[in-house]
C-alpha cells in the first residue's frame, strides 16, 4: 500500500510545482493580449502542453537516455523569459501604479495571440519535457501512475493559468515575480543539466 501511495504523492507534489510552471508561462502570456483572445490562448496553450506531455511520455524511455536534454529545455526557458522581460516592460511603462482599469485592455501594442502562441509553444516544448521526466522518474515502469500523473498536470494547469492571468491582468506589476520565478527555473535546468553536457564537451576541451 504505502509502496503506491508515497510515489503518488510526489507526482502530485512535482506536478504542482511544475505544471505551475507551465500555467505561469500560459497565464503571462495571455495576459498580455486582448480580453478577445485571452482565453483562446489558454485553452490552445494547455491544448499544445498536453499533446507534448503525451508525445514525449510515449517516448519517455527516449528521452530519459538523452544526454544534455535537461540543459537544453533550460536554454529554450531562458529565450522565454527574454521575450517576457520586454513584454513586461512595455506593459507597465503604460501606466505608473501597475494596475490595468477596467476600460483598458492591458495588451501590448502588436502582441498578437500569434506572438503569444509561439512564447508559450517554447515553453511548452521545456517544460512538457521537464514534467514527464519528473513524472517517469517516480512511476518507473508503472504505466497506471505515468498516465495519472500527466492526466492530473493538465487538470492543474487548466486550474492555475485561468487565476494567474485573472491576476496580472489586474496587477501587472505581479508580471515582474512571475519572470523571476520563470528565470529561477531556468537557472536550476541548466544548472542541473549541465553536468552531462560537460561530460559531452570533456574531449573537446580537455
Amino acid at each position: 500500500m504505502l509502496d503506491t501511495i508515497w510515489p503518488l504523492l510526489q507526482i502530485i507534489f512535482a506536478d504542482i510545482v511544475l505544471s505551475g510552471d507551465n500555467a505561469l508561462v500560459i497565464g503571462m502570456a495571455a495576459a498580455g493580449l486582448a480580453p478577445a483572445d485571452r482565453q483562446r490562448a489558454i485553452f490552445l496553450g494547455m491544448a499544445l502542453a498536453a499533446g507534448l506531455r503525451i508525445f514525449f511520455a510515449i517516448i519517455a524511455t527516449f528521452l530519459l537516455g538523452v544526454p544534455g536534454l535537461l540543459f537544453a529545455g533550460g536554454l529554450l526557458l531562458v529565450w522565454v523569459c527574454w521575450r517576457f522581460y520586454g513584454d513586461i516592460k512595455d506593459h507597465l511603462s503604460k501606466g505608473v501604479d501597475g494596475t490595468v482599469g477596467p476600460d483598458e485592455t492591458g495588451a501590448k501594442e502588436g502582441n498578437t495571440l500569434w506572438k503569444a502562441l509561439v512564447t508559450i509553444t517554447i515553453a511548452d516544448v521545456s517544460m512538457s519535457i521537464d514534467n514527464v521526466l519528473a513524472v517517469a522518474g517516480i512511476a518507473r515502469d508503472n504505466t497506471t501512475l505515468l498516465i495519472f500523473g500527466l492526466g492530473l498536470a493538465i487538470v492543474f494547469m487548466a486550474f492555475f493559468a485561468t487565476i494567474i492571468m485573472r491576476f496580472m491582468v489586474k496587477y501587472a506589476w505581479l508580471s515582474w515575480l512571475g519572470l523571476v520565478f520563470l528565470v529561477y527555473i531556468s537557472a536550476k535546468m541548466l544548472w542541473d543539466g549541465w553536468p552531462e553536457v560537460a561530460t559531452l564537451l570533456a574531449p573537446y576541451i580537455g
